[in-house]
């Protein structure tokens, strides 16, 4: 019963955020559609009330039907297959019924070949130059421009979304369906040089954006393991909603980050940073409550009586809740350095020979060797050095074998436009962001959106500016997955396919564009009311409508907080951990751009998870803010200490607090040459690239 609720919330979830509102009447206009060309089939029957080999039968009539040539029919088609898709809602007595059978339709449609049928005439859009150069002719683009594009996207992704999602009771054939399906859109056709559907989708700049929304998929850390279907799982992975809701702990006030300020000394120092702004005083992890979280802090229950007498009271280890790492160049730092100190001379790399040395140093040696952890990366890199070493002519001869699991396909298949594919993702990203300035050169986000009659009435152009604001949401929250999915599968793949789309990202000014992204009223953002809970699909579809008025959609709906706008801060800021993590320049970047006070006043948001991230971000850098910033965040600093996982030889805490890079002078020169917002809004729109040979 649980996974069925789940799955139910899930499918209501992902359907919600396919739709703009302003799509509102093509749902009647797909059922319209198909009722007109079912009449003759069903015989004054329903949908539901035909046989499995009757609806086969009428399912092979709509793919014949699918082959002409005139675009109004094969439109009109394929609104009847989207409404198959949406599951008959006007059959439907409640949402449940709706999910049943688009589910049931799903399987259908693939069983008899629809979604081949749907990706040859995708490609077709892709290679339609005409309505392109029509539709940028136009002194404004609206809804029915993409027509076509998104009724073939909406078709793809329901089923994607359907298919991929295992509930129970399915039967043996759908579980073989379902396997296949992740083949198919994993696996490309050599022979005829067919690149999977992420690649097509990337290709034509609608970016997959629309295709899918979410992935739970628990990433193998050995390189052995079986690997997820990369496009399964970027085609399936872009909102993770239902993850978001039942993974994410409450926005309540932390235990976990709040208690010990109760015994903090330094809770009544008027101390503060000489960068933060009057709003910043409360970080989120201070003892005082923001006012936009009073009304949903949740308070720990008083404790249930004992029910056993004290002696036998659990016992849970005390300490953090972590271990630390060390990793194999640290112990080479360690014992190259204490070698100098107390014998004058190195052994390389040799972290076994402890000759000569004082017996403090073997138990140093010990305890870092009993901490010590190898990454997926060290191995994939020890195994390149290692052929590197035993035939160093053979490097880039294509002599090795490598298996084409899906990311290896996916990689081949995007390198040689890379960088164009990420600055396409980050220049939708900047136009789609909050602090963005509308310029006349940005891109155009707005076309599946604003309709082909502007509104004329006070409520018409509120629901306008709400669809607005709801689709700029949904874009971030799908480029941060996007992102994020890439980095991850790559960085699982091998280690340096992570690296190089990592350094095109640090190239296109991502550090930079997503400090920008933070540098807003980060708690208003969290709090944002975008959405009319009565339009939502497939909500607006089976029940009455209400009455829409202008206090009703002023008011929002009745969530404290908008999840949506909470998944993508995360994800942004475990992108921003994930290409500066260990790289000295970039954490300077960090630094150059005053990162700090920004990522501080993120930590308003009562979120463990937002704030495990803006700790470790703030971590990194802490030894290069120099020591008055240290002593002005004390709270900051031992938060961190509680709540981030440290190496045993790391400096931190205690750094001199220069700039390695050129002192202060270099942090004020080029914060004063590269602004945040100029920086960024320039280099992305001049579109630069760094070739590689």
């Amino acid at each position: 019963m649980c996974l069925v609720l789940f799955n139910y919330i899930s499918f209501c979830l992902f359907c919600t955020e396919l739709y703009s509102y302003t799509e509102e009447p093509e749902f009647s206009l797909n059922r319209d559609y198909f009722e007109e060309d079912f009449k003759n089939h069903g015989n004054g029957r329903r949908w539901m009330e035909l046989s499995m080999e009757e609806q086969r039968a009428y399912v092979m009539r709509l793919l014949d039907a699918l082959e002409v040539t005139d675009r109004d029919k094969r439109l009109k088609v394929a609104r009847a297959i989207l409404y198959l898709a949406q599951g008959v809602f006007d059959e439907c007595d409640t949402e449940t019924d709706v999910l049943y059978w688009s589910r049931h339709n799903v399987f259908l449609l693939y069983d008899m070949g629809i979604f081949t049928a749907l990706l040859e005439l995708l490609s077709m859009e892709i290679d339609n130059n005409q309505a392109c150069s029509s539709a940028v002719r136009k002194p404004a683009i609206s809804l029915a421009d993409s027509t076509e594009l998104r009724v073939l996207l909406s078709i793809m992704y329901l089923m994607v979304e359907t298919i991929r999602v295992e509930m129970e009771g399915d039967s043996p054939e759908r579980k073989a369906a379902r396997e296949a399906f992740k083949t198919e859109l994993g696996e490309r056709d050599c022979e005829r040089t067919v690149w999977p559907l992420v690649l097509q989708i990337y290709s034509v700049c609608v970016l997959p954006l629309l295709i899918a929304w979410k992935e739970t998929v628990h990433m193998p850390r050995n390189r052995s393991l079986p690997q997820t279907p990369f496009v399964h799982s970027l085609c399936c992975g872009l909102a993770l909603h239902s993850f978001t809701l039942f993974s994410f702990t409450p926005l309540v006030k932390q235990d976990s980050l709040d208690t010990y300020n109760e015994r903090d000394p330094f809770k009544n120092d008027d101390v503060r940073d000489e960068e933060d702004d009057p709003e910043d005083m409360d970080s989120g992890i201070e003892g005082e409550v923001d006012p936009l979280d009073r009304d949903v802090i949740i308070q720990p229950p008083l404790p249930p009586p004992l029910l056993r007498p004290p002696t036998e009271r659990l016992s849970f280890p005390k300490g953090l809740p972590w271990a630390p790492k060390v990793r194999e160049k640290d112990i080479e730092h360690f014992l190259e350095t204490s070698r100098n100190k107390f014998i004058g001379f190195t052994l390389g790399n040799d972290t076994d020979t402890l000759v000569g040395l004082p017996r403090p140093i073997h138990e140093s040696v010990k305890t870092l060797k009993q901490h010590k952890y190898v990454s997926v990366a060290e191995v994939q890199i020890k195994r390149e050095e290692d052929c590197q070493s035993e035939s160093p002519l053979l490097i880039g001869q294509g002599e090795e074998e490598v298996e084409e699991i899906p990311a290896e396909i996916l990689y081949l298949g995007m390198l040689p436009s890379l960088s164009q594919y990420v600055i396409a993702l980050l220049k939708l990203l900047l136009a789609a962001a909050p602090t963005s300035k509308a310029k006349t050169d940005s891109i155009n986000i707005l076309a599946d959106v604003l309709p082909e009659e502007m509104p004329i009435t006070v409520l018409q152009s509120m629901k306008l500016g709400i669809d607005v604001n709801r689709h700029k949401e949904i874009i971030v929250k799908a480029i941060a997955a996007v992102l994020l999915l890439l980095l991850k599968h790559f960085k699982l793949n091998h280690i340096f396919q992570f690296e190089y789309v990592a350094q095109h990202l640090v190239f296109a000014n991502c550090i930079p564009l997503i400090l920008k992204f933070f540098n807003q009223n980060i708690m208003s953002y969290i709090s944002a009311k975008n959405s009319i809970c009565a339009l939502d699909f497939p909500h607006c579809v089976v029940h009455e409508m209400p009455e829409l008025t202008a206090e009703s959609l002023e008011a929002g709906d009745s969530n404290q907080f908008c999840w949506r706008n909470l998944f993508s801060c995360i994800n942004l800021l475990r992108i921003l951990n994930k290409i500066t993590k260990w790289k000295h320049s970039r954490t300077m970047m960090l630094v150059v751009f005053k990162s700090a006070p920004i990522l501080k006043r993120a930590l308003k948001v009562k979120q463990a998870m937002m704030q495990l991230y803006v700790l470790k971000l703030l971590k990194i850098q802490t030894k290069y803010l120099g020591r008055q910033w240290r002593k002005s965040n004390m709270k900051t600093m031992s938060a961190i200490y509680q709540k981030v996982r440290h190496r045993l030889n790391d400096d931190w805490a205690y750094g001199n607090g220069k700039y390695r890079a050129g002192g202060a002078g270099f942090s004020q020169g080029w914060g004063q040459i590269c602004g945040v917002d100029e920086c960024i809004e320039q280099a992305l729109t001049e579109r630069f690239v760094l070739n590689y040979k």
